[in-house]
């Protein structure tokens, strides 16, 4: 008789694989990419190394799934903290790249991991991925602004492409050389740069009336 999977078995097999998500998560978030090799996550997860293959083929199978499941989850933050609710769009958009940064800061080793450490090809395209993702978030704060005539129409894509890359590119160092224990607000006068830059970034219609007033006043030479 042919084998019928039950509403019980079904229920069990979905736990152990969340079980197995869960350790290659933490695991990740504590010793990085490196340091989560299969059998060091069935152990973790209280399963045998066969029990993991059986729900993910492969290591870069499993920690794909991870990565997507981090990543989505910063991603929400970030949009959530730049979300339309009433502030001017540069507010909402210092915000996002603010959370960003602290919430990297906080948890350095699984930002860096998400970030720059080197992964297997396949969680490297879903890295790719989250960046165009945190790209999507800035943009769509970038073209509220321009509905709002609080910002200069431009080529909003690129802008926000060029933000997240600034930002990434800033939080890479402290990720990767921070000691471990480290005072919390080490960190303050990078967030406030990383801020201040992209704030600054930004063509807004303010910008554009302050130099059209400057031209206005500056005396024309005979």
């Amino acid at each position: 008789m042919a084998y019928r999977s039950t509403p019980e078995t079904r229920r069990r097999k979905a736990e152990t694989r969340e079980r197995i998500l869960t350790a290659a998560l933490e695991q990740v978030a504590e010793g990085g990419y490196s340091s989560a090799g299969v059998q060091a996550v069935a152990t973790r997860a209280g399963v045998a190394t066969g029990t993991v293959y059986r729900h993910f083929p492969s290591k870069s199978a499993l920690f794909s799934e991870v990565f997507l499941r981090a990543s989505r989850h910063e991603l929400d933050v970030v949009a959530a903290a730049g979300a339309a609710d009433g502030r001017p769009s540069l507010e909402r958009l210092a915000a996002g790249a603010e959370i960003f940064a602290r919430r990297a800061l906080a948890g350095r080793v699984l930002a860096y991991a998400l970030l720059a450490e080197p992964v297997d090809p396949a969680v490297e395209a879903d890295r790719l991925t989250l960046r165009r993702g945190y790209r999507d978030v800035f943009a769509r704060g970038l073209r509220e602004g321009i509905a709002a005539g609080e910002i200069r129409p431009h080529d909003v894509d690129t802008l926000a492409a060029a933000i997240v890359g600034a930002i990434a590119e800033a939080l890479v160092g402290p990720l990767s050389t921070a000691p471990a224990g480290e005072a919390a607000g080490a960190h303050e006068a990078l967030v406030a740069t990383i801020v201040e830059f992209c704030v600054s970034s930004i063509p807004t219609t303010e910008q554009q009336e302050e130099h059209r007033v400057r031209s206005d006043r500056e005396p024309v030479n005979a």
